[in-house]
């Protein structure tokens, strides 16, 4: 009986897990978006995409033996990379796949990968791989598709206690937005316009959220989505450079560890479980003791 307990435990706290959640729903952008949007991405683009992402994330475990053994976070990055990043080849995809997997255990930065793993796969692709590039008009101005990503994404986020950073990009980035329409006196429409993006959003809540590498304290993460949004908005209306979006949280990775320094707080980790705060292995003991989630990541790793 104790046996059948400890399962059914295990099952319904596996349910808790926000990438379950995220997966979910990023899969349903993806199939809505290849239907209802004619997505220009090919099946055997996104099963090389995940055949290569998951393979990649089992060599891994090698270099991060204590981490829980899951392929969650993998899948996510691939779902990621569908959803963005587009190629004339069939090549492209794979191996960005695979460089966004392996940036998690080859820049890391005191317990921490230093790069969103999607982000770092874009921008490695439109780098170094010929014939790719990032899409982000795909999904068109249409309102009820930015209504769906926020209400997905505002599940995923308040299950991962990340949305404070969402918001706050989203404040500052379309605040900036807002003043530039004013300045240039064109009409609300235009504001309006890019408010329903639906890339925009998919990057607000589904990116910059990343609780892995975003800034631990509450503090750093406004500081963080601030930095952020100043980055994108003058990587595009003041150099005139595309994917500034992707471009700003890639540059802005770098300032983690700025953030972290000056406000220190518990690290984020995910657990086999579900996602906890566990100290981090260099933090200072005035923080406490590590909590049950790192119980739980050493009975899984």
């Amino acid at each position: 009986m104790d046996a059948f307990s400890s399962t059914l435990k295990r099952w319904t706290g596996s349910f808790a897990d926000p990438r379950l959640f995220q997966i979910f729903s990023l899969g349903i952008l993806l199939a809505a978006g290849a239907y209802f949007r004619d997505f220009s991405i090919r099946p055997s683009q996104v099963v090389m995409t995940f055949v290569a992402g998951l393979l990649m994330q089992t060599a891994c475990w090698r270099l991060t033996p204590s981490k829980p053994r899951t392929l969650r976070s993998a899948i996510i990055t691939c779902l990621s990379l569908t959803l963005l990043l587009r190629a004339d080849n069939l090549i492209a995809h794979p191996i960005a796949a695979a460089a966004a997997i392996s940036s998690k255990s080859l820049f890391r930065f005191r317990g921490k990968h230093l790069f969103n793993p999607a982000t770092f796969g874009i921008i490695f692709a439109i780098v170094f791989l010929p014939g790719t590039w990032v899409s982000p008009g795909q999904w068109g101005q249409d309102l009820a598709i930015a209504g769906w990503v926020v209400m997905l994404g505002m599940l995923v986020t308040s299950r991962a206690r990340r949305g404070d950073i969402s918001w706050t990009f989203l404040a500052f980035y379309l605040g900036a937005l807002a003043l530039r329409v004013e300045y240039l006196g064109q009409r609300f429409a235009v504001w309006t316009h890019q408010l329903e993006s639906g890339a925009l959003l998919l990057f607000a809540f589904f990116m910059i959220s990343d609780p892995m590498t975003g800034p631990n304290d509450r503090r750093g993460r406004i500081a963080h989505a601030a930095l952020v949004a100043a980055i994108a908005y003058a990587w595009q209306f003041r150099f005139y450079y595309t994917n500034g979006l992707i471009w700003a949280l890639f540059i802005a990775a770098v300032c983690v560890p700025v953030w972290d320094a000056i406000w220190p707080a518990r690290k984020f980790e995910w657990t086999q479980n579900g996602g906890g705060h566990v100290s981090s292995a260099n933090a200072d003991t005035r923080f406490g003791d590590v909590d049950s989630g790192s119980t739980d990541s050493r009975r899984a790793a």
